[in-house]
């Protein structure tokens, strides 16, 4: 259980920050960019929360769980087993990334396919899921710059890359099921 008493604690002054296994490192390394960057991607998830309701607001919640289990993992560098770390170890895993899928699929059926690229925007929920979107593939490209030099478990990357195509289409289905998604115009304004 998490037990924060203290919010600061000076020992991130000289630029340095301790990942979960007590390791030290720079608050620019690569690792602390893709948990941060997951982090950003959770709050952005926050404010589009603010328009959804139901089932949407729901799976958006489901989702901001899922990314604090995603930066947790992250926050581990050390691929260890449970009983080296000596406390069960969070990992994402198999069945978070299928989740997405499922959800992915269902709300596909909902909606006729695409024969233009989308503007970000519509609704101002579509709007918020737009930017929570960007902000996830942020997330997955650190993550993946940090998995060509360190070990990442690979359930988290699938989950970010699945997270902005549920992001994308979820926003479609903010958008009256995509009959309000503002269609690109190739060269309208040459």
């Amino acid at each position: 259980m998490v037990v924060l008493n203290r919010i600061y604690t000076r020992t991130g002054d000289a630029g340095e920050t301790a990942l979960s296994n007590g390791a030290r490192v720079a608050k620019h390394s690569p690792r602390v960019t893709a948990y941060g960057t997951v982090d950003e991607t959770n709050a952005t998830l926050g404010l589009a929360r603010l328009h959804a309701a139901g089932e949407m607001d729901a799976q958006l919640a489901r989702i901001q769980n899922d990314l604090f289990d995603l930066g947790a993992d992250l926050a581990r560098p050390d691929m260890e087993r449970d009983d080296e770390a000596g406390y069960p170890v969070l990992r994402m895993s198999a069945a978070q990334v299928d989740r997405l899928e499922v959800e992915i699929d269902a709300m596909i059926a909902r909606l006729e396919p695409l024969r233009s690229f989308i503007l970000p925007g519509g609704s101002a929920l579509a709007a918020h899921l737009h930017l929570c979107r960007t902000v996830a593939r942020r997330a997955e490209r650190c993550t993946v710059e940090l998995a060509a030099v360190e070990p990442v478990n690979e359930a988290a990357v699938k989950y970010l890359n699945r997270l902005s195509d549920w992001l994308f289409v979820a926003a479609r289905i903010a958008n009256n099921d995509g009959r309000d998604d503002v269609l690109w115009v190739p060269g309208a304004n040459r």
